[in-house]
């Protein structure tokens, strides 16, 4: 055991003190690098709550204070005192003090100055050193809930990993480190199983500073959620060289992002996909087999939204710029493709692109045309069931020549406008069903070219599935 040595002379009282101030320190920086806490700041956490605790143990007049000396060889680790200012006629005893008891504390003070009154500390008992303990806490605890709130609220829109820990009626609890995040019910994927102690991302929704301490409400079904993966995966677009547009997404089921690249040597693309798809695939995997369809952003309206119909091609888009409505004509073939499982892939596509998609085959383009040609029959002809026109086709045949405008459908390849899509591979075969067989044998009975005049009077009474979104 070893033992302080004294030398002679010295003031063992003086000794004990300084001895007290630098243990007092020492557990002041252990107790600030465990919560991760300033030290300046908790030596004013811990100066406010031993003035706090005076006041309750010690009532006195004026507003008392303690100041913490960070001194290791000071012989008193802490200074209570009250402050008041010097005039000439006091009015107010606890904020004033007159000049002549003031140069008693400091003989050079001036009127108008403040001076510093030392308080007795008394007998501080069992119960005050209890107080003073328990206000210490408290005080301590509100500064790493402060701080923990500051570091989380700063993180808002970004993605954080954490540990599922629990289930708290619908929500879901994930471990953070120093917090639990919750996970409400309407931010979850129906298809995600949240087993215990998997490991997740999720995305910083808000940070609430409740009663007991902050509160970070996640999410894994905003959209934001795949942008900042991409960003954690991909370095091209951590470093600004390719960026994401626009995102639409349905969570569990499909994505599309649309990119760009600022460099023209970057393919924003292939960037994204990676080597033998190894970045988009650890996106997918995070997402639980989550489908992402990676489209190139384009400038021209027109090509933006025939590459947000991808994996399905736009064989004609025509865009009204003032209603932000598009008129998309696929091959036969191309769509089921196009409009996707319950209307999902157009749906998306005018997310992604923000403008209204109507989608029509060619074949029932031609069969609009060849029903306009037909002669309208006189008012007191019969006209049976198949001839008869209603208002509503007609109005609709009318509302295709208006975006067609005056286009050829030519059987050559030459003449028609083929846009290359790019999207997923594992996509663009996966997706045709038997609708998509059927309109291809629709579409070999029509193998003529028609022309449409921009103005002309057309009915259509088409049944075939259209896409409009």
């Amino acid at each position: 055991m070893k033992r302080r040595v004294v030398q002679a002379g010295a003031d063992p009282v003086l000794e004990m003190r300084v001895t007290m101030n630098g243990e007092f320190l020492e557990a002041l920086q252990a107790i600030a690098k465990e919560k991760d806490i300033p030290l300046d700041i908790l030596i004013e956490t811990v100066e406010s709550a031993l003035a706090t605790a005076y006041k309750r143990n010690s009532p006195t007049s004026g507003e008392v204070r303690v100041q913490i000396d960070s001194t290791r060889g000071s012989a008193q680790p802490f200074f209570v005192y009250v402050e008041k200012i010097v005039v000439e006629t006091v009015e107010n005893d606890l904020e004033e003090i007159d000049l002549e008891e003031a140069r008693k504390i400091n003989p050079e003070v001036l009127i108008g100055e403040p001076v510093k009154l030392p308080v007795p500390l008394g007998s501080f008992g069992r119960i005050a050193a209890q107080t003073a303990k328990q206000v210490v806490v408290q005080r301590i605890r509100e500064a790493e809930r402060r701080k923990i709130f500051d570091e989380y609220n700063e993180r808002v829109s970004e993605v954080v990993t954490g540990t599922v820990q629990r289930r708290e009626g619908g929500n879901v609890v994930i471990a953070l480190g120093k917090l639990d995040a919750i996970l409400p019910r309407q931010e979850q994927v129906d298809t995600e199983p949240y087993r215990f102690n998997d490991r997740i991302k999720v995305y910083v929704l808000e940070v609430r500073d409740g009663a007991k301490g902050p509160q970070v409400i996640v999410s894994r079904t905003h959209p934001s959620l795949i942008r900042r993966l991409f960003e954690l995966e991909v370095p091209e677009i951590a470093d600004g060289i390719v960026t994401i547009k626009s995102v639409a997404r349905e969570p569990g089921a499909r994505s599309k992002i649309a990119v760009m690249s600022r460099d023209e040597k970057v393919d924003p693309v292939g960037a994204c996909v990676g080597h033998r798809g190894a970045r988009v695939q650890a996106v997918v995997n995070e997402l639980y087999d989550e489908k992402i369809d990676i489209v190139r952003w384009n400038a021209d309206n027109s090509l933006f939204i025939a590459e947000a119909l991808s994996p399905a091609k736009a064989t004609k888009v025509t865009v009204k710029e003032n209603e932000k409505s598009a008129f998309v004509i696929v091959p036969d073939t191309q769509l089921s493709l196009a409009i996707g499982k319950a209307g999902q892939n157009v749906r998306l596509a005018a997310r992604l692109t923000g403008w209204r998609i109507d989608i029509r085959s060619e074949a029932q383009v031609a069969r609009a045309v060849l029903t306009a040609m037909t002669p309208m029959p006189e008012d007191d002809e019969e006209v049976d069931d198949e001839t008869e026109v209603s208002a509503d086709s007609t109005e609709e045949t009318e509302s295709l020549s208006d975006n067609l405008g005056k286009y050829e459908l030519v059987r050559d390849p030459n003449a028609l406008v083929d846009v290359e899509v790019i999207g997923d591979e594992g996509d663009s075969t996966g997706n045709v069903d038997e609708e998509s067989e059927a309109a291809s044998e629709a579409g070999s009975q029509n193998d003529h070219a028609v022309r449409i005049e921009k103005e002309e009077r057309v009915g259509d009474a088409s049944t075939e599935p259209t896409g409009t979104v």
